[in-house]
């Protein structure tokens, strides 16, 4: 295992049945700091967020698992692409990424709520061990990581998130699919996410290489799902100054009592300024975020606005980001600041 330490945890690679992949077992600081909502109560502006503590692990813990060995969809804002393509992890690929992110941290021994993030390396949706992995979780996931390693966990909240691949034959019964898993197997305590980025779909098509579903394809297969238990379904946008939210078009295409949105900054990564691709001031400033922040409110969307300090953001542990793809830390300092661990 090739172990890198960060202010919020540790981002590693190792070695798995087709090559390596990358995962972060990290914490949070919470969404008091970092999150502007207003129908959760969060309402002030996120004028940048400043380095912080994590809160405990007991508390929190944040995971994110690869779920392929590169990945196909050529996004322009990405670094992963350019990891050799291998294919899809295995179930036990996820198991190993997820025994190792806890064995991390092995004086931790309860965690109150687990967060698993299907997100580092590779498009999800076209992993069958991705829902077979999460239907484990959901069953026996408990009981076996308590049996193996000693750790309780309260709650597991794993999340998917998909760019959409046009090729994928199948993609409508894997959506609804994931749909199940999130309402049925963890009542509602899932996340389903689609990853949109701008309303426009010249700029999305440029973006993600013409190989995502347009916004109309979208909406025709997410019209029938069944109302979200808990969580609504979330509409990601990961924000470029250049790209356009045009809240009357989202409106038109996707219920707010089904759909939420959120909005983060598009990441400093290779590919970003390689392809010139930045949300000017959004580290820093809400200004980039308020006008389609409150267009979004007007027309009946439930908004969060998440901003990573620049700890997360030159850490690496955002997405868009891998090291194996060339991405580069950026911390002056790594100096590990959770709550009840100590710096090594």
């Amino acid at each position: 295992m090739n172990k890198i330490q960060l202010p919020t945890g540790y981002l590693f690679t190792d070695d798995y049945e087709k090559g390596q992949l990358e995962t972060l077992s990290i914490g949070d600081y919470g969404k008091h700091v970092n999150v502007k909502a207003n129908f959760l109560g969060y309402d002030r502006p996120l004028n940048g967020v400043p380095n912080a503590t994590c809160m405990p692990l007991s508390e929190k813990w944040v995971i994110t698992l690869s779920t392929q060995y590169g990945c196909i969809m050529n996004c322009k804002f990405c670094d992963v692409p350019n990891v050799k393509w291998r294919g899809n992890a295995t179930f036990d690929d996820l198991k190993k990424q997820l025994y190792s992110a806890f064995g991390l941290f092995p004086t931790v021994k309860y965690t109150e709520r687990l967060n698993i993030h299907f997100a580092r390396m590779g498009e999800p949706i076209f992993n069958d061990a991705v829902f077979e992995f999460a239907e484990w979780l959901a069953k026996e996931g408990k009981r076996a990581i308590k049996k193996d390693l000693g750790l309780r966990i309260e709650v597991i909240h794993p999340v998917l998130t998909t760019s959409l691949p046009r090729k994928l034959k199948d993609i409508r019964s894997r959506i609804e699919r994931w749909t199940s898993i999130k309402n049925d197997l963890y009542n509602g305590q899932a996340g389903l996410q689609f990853s949109i980025n701008s309303t426009n779909e010249v700029q999305r098509d440029d973006m993600f290489s013409g190989d995502s579903l347009s916004l109309r394809e979208l909406s025709e297969i997410v019209s029938v799902l069944p109302d979200p238990v808990s969580r609504k379904y979330c509409l990601n946008f990961a924000f470029s100054t250049d790209f356009e939210i045009n809240a009357v078009l989202l409106r038109a295409l996707f219920d707010p009592e089904k759909f939420m949105i959120k909005i983060t900054p598009i990441h400093n990564n290779t590919a970003c300024r390689e392809n010139k691709i930045e949300t000017v001031d959004g580290y820093s400033s809400f200004a980039p975020y308020a006008k389609a922040e409150q267009e979004l409110i007007d027309v009946g969307f439930d908004v969060l606005v998440f901003v990573p300090s620049m700890d997360e953001e030159d850490g690496l542990v955002t997405c868009g980001n891998a090291v194996l793809g060339g991405s580069e830390l950026r911390l002056e300092n790594n100096d590990m600041k959770i709550i009840g661990i100590k710096k090594e």
